[in-house]
């Protein structure tokens, strides 16, 4: 399916890359889909490039639905939990996932009197500007969100310091061909 032309079945609901509008495919809409990591395809249209939720692609056929109830994430604790769901959300234009790529600056647990836990999570975006930033925050809020044991999310988008490659981890400069 990756880098096949895909024709669209019923209509699609998706998001402009980078500009970050919603828009919707039409039925019949050509999709050549560039990347399929995480929660999201990443597809060239002839519109340009578009972000496609796991939501919208399992409506569509394009992707497998995903399985509840992993049993191995259930064995972390819940700042693990928090790390892998934010490290399931990939940058829309490169195969990257927000942890490796360094736009997560701190992940804290405050627990709450129910047994329940806030999470705050801080984070950047590669450039201040970019229209993508409030759909990669509610991607991580609604994943977290889901976690057991989360009453509240907060995610603050910091620009001090601000990004650069060098935040990158080892792993992910070395898939972007950087070292």
């Amino acid at each position: 399916m990756l880098n096949e032309e895909i024709i669209t079945g019923s209509e699609l609901a998706a998001v402009q890359i980078p500009a970050g509008n919603a828009v919707v495919l039409p039925e019949g809409s050509r999709i050549y889909i560039t990347q399929m990591l995480g929660n999201s395809i990443t597809a060239a249209t002839d519109i340009g490039m578009v972000r496609i939720s796991r939501q919208q692609a399992e409506a569509a056929g394009l992707m497998s639905p995903t399985q509840k109830g992993d049993d191995a994430q259930s064995e972390l604790s819940l700042e693990q939990q928090v790390w892998k769901t934010l490290g399931d959300i990939y940058d829309p234009e490169i195969p990257v996932d927000i942890v490796n790529l360094g736009l997560v600056y701190s992940v804290e647990l405050i627990p709450q009197k129910d047994g329940t836990n806030c999470v705050n999570v801080r984070m950047t975006l590669t450039a201040p500007g970019c229209g993508m930033g409030p759909h990669l925050m509610a991607e991580a809020e609604a994943g977290i969100a889901a976690l057991p044991g989360v009453s509240e999310v907060n995610i603050e988008f910091v620009w001090d310091p601000p990004w650069n490659q060098d935040m990158m981890t080892e792993e992910a400069r070395m898939q972007l061909g950087i070292i």
